[in-house]
């Protein structure tokens, strides 16, 4: 198999800020190179150069993709400052340092193919992935929301770690109304478009797995083209191995289906 390469770059984030980022793709593979931008969840986590049988980077790009992360606003390995800085501001610069990166990855690597590209996270990735639907519409050819929070309401009165949402979005929703709102995905669901993947798990109690049902009815009332994707016996994660292969398979067909012109070319 063809070895891949990671490339660290660094950008002028939200408030000017530095934001860092990696590219992970084929060494050797020349464009135009399918773009994954890849939001990792937490959101106070990190996507680095490490191997691991979720989300792994290295997977992705040996099937064609330039796999494009950034730690926005929120993640850790940057100092508390920066990463307390996603509290009540979830769509905020977090988004804003996606779409700046990703314009700093383009410009770095002109192998890959800005046009030809799709979203992708877990958890509060996949809440940026809802998020993106409806305030980066126009942007992607494909989303894929894994385990993603959809409506900040019905999450809050259903998730078994109430002192996460207290925690980021200064109190309860009765307390916080406002923030949670603001933020709240469901508000801008009218927008929505892009075509998109929906994962989750039945045993799911962090981001239950009614958060995805909603998400994907919402897709089926537009005639948005979408797919659900449900383990019965998965919780916040994807932890059996032939889950995994189901995982990992349905999300490559996914993405031949979107991006697959660009994919076949780089294959043969």
């Amino acid at each position: 198999m063809a070895s891949t390469v990671t490339t660290r770059f660094s950008f002028p984030g939200a408030g000017g800020e530095t934001v860092w980022g990696q590219i992970t793709r084929l060494e050797q593979q020349t464009g135009p190179i399918p773009a994954i931008l890849y939001i990792h969840g937490g959101p106070q986590g990190t996507f680095r150069d490490g191997w691991s049988s979720r989300w792994n980077p290295r997977v992705l790009a040996s099937q064609g993709y330039a796999v494009i992360s950034v730690d926005f606003h929120g993640s850790a390995g940057y100092g508390q400052d920066f990463m307390d800085a996603i509290n009540k501001d979830w769509g905020g610069k977090p988004l804003e340092d996606l779409q700046l990166g990703l314009e700093a990855a383009l410009k770095l690597d002109r192998q890959i193919d800005g046009g030809n590209a799709c979203a992708m996270g877990a958890s509060y990735g996949g809440y940026m992935v809802n998020w993106i639907a409806g305030n980066w519409p126009d942007r992607f050819s494909c989303l894929v929301q894994h385990d993603g929070l959809f409506d900040m309401r019905s999450f809050y009165y259903s998730t078994e770690e109430l002192w996460f949402p207290r925690w980021d979005f200064g109190g309860s929703y009765s307390e916080a109304r406002e923030t949670y709102e603001r933020w709240n995905p469901v508000n801008h669901v009218d927008k929505w478009k892009t075509p998109m993947l929906v994962i989750t798990g039945e045993k799911d109690y962090r981001v239950p797995y009614s958060q995805g049902l909603q998400s994907f009815t919402a897709l089926q009332e537009r005639g948005i083209p979408s797919q659900l994707l449900v383990f019965p016996d998965e919780n916040h994660w994807v932890l059996g191995a032939e889950n995994s292969l189901q995982w990992h398979g349905t999300v490559f067909n996914w993405l031949d289906q979107w991006l697959v012109q660009n994919v076949e070319t780089v294959k043969e």
